[in-house]
């Protein structure tokens, strides 16, 4: 069997490292996080797109510790607002000039769309990832779940925009799934799937 891929994940979050290491633990890779380098930057997300800001975050860290490292980003696209807010999800609360955080993010959402009928709450979260080698090579994947805004918030699990969006073939608010469930469906699992899939063929390209 040939030897697992050491990866580190860019990140500190040590709940985002458990996740992904549950999501692509198929004996390839084995994963840390930047815990173990206190002295590596934090990479501020400046990118047009998710992919710019995966591939920012992989590459200072694969560049700083010497190891293929694992980046992602990730948002919601709303269709009623054009996609927005996508690359900015985590501070779209500013729109509303209605301060920072989770909550602040959902109220902001269901003020813009008050109103607007059921058929019109579409939307979708997107997660890309971008693995890259400290040798420059690079894998990008994206992964989507496509949903709808529910016009008020329900569940207490989950985080971000989950109370609000629900998948678009089940009732219930990613916030109201078992943890198992929206782990199977979500964003990240579907971009960490092609990932698995397409990693044979970039670790046999190395040799």
């Amino acid at each position: 069997m040939a030897t697992p891929l050491h990866v580190v994940v860019a990140t500190r979050n040590a709940g985002k490292l458990r996740e992904f290491a549950e999501l692509l633990g198929n004996g390839e890779l084995t994963l840390s996080d930047l815990s173990a380098y206190p002295e590596a930057p934090d990479v501020e997300e400046t990118g047009s797109t998710y992919r710019d800001n995966a591939l920012l975050k992989a590459r200072a860290a694969a560049r700083h510790t010497g190891l293929p490292a694992l980046a992602d980003d990730s948002g919601i696209e709303v269709d009623a607002l054009h996609g927005a807010p996508g690359v900015r999800s985590a501070r779209f609360a500013e729109d509303c000039d209605s301060g920072s955080g989770d909550a602040a993010n959902v109220a902001c959402m269901l003020a813009k769309l008050r109103g607007l009928p059921a058929e019109r709450r579409t939307a979708r979260f997107r997660c890309v990832l971008a693995l890259v080698t400290p040798d420059r090579r690079e894998l990008v994947v994206d992964g989507v779940c496509e949903g709808a805004i529910t016009e008020e918030p329900r569940g207490d699990n989950g985080f971000g925009y989950d109370p609000i969006v629900r998948p678009i073939d089940r009732e219930a608010t990613f916030a109201e799934l078992a943890p198992e469930v929206k782990q199977s469906i979500s964003h990240r699992a579907a971009a960490c799937r092609k990932l698995r899939d397409k990693l044979p063929a970039f670790l046999a390209a190395a040799t």
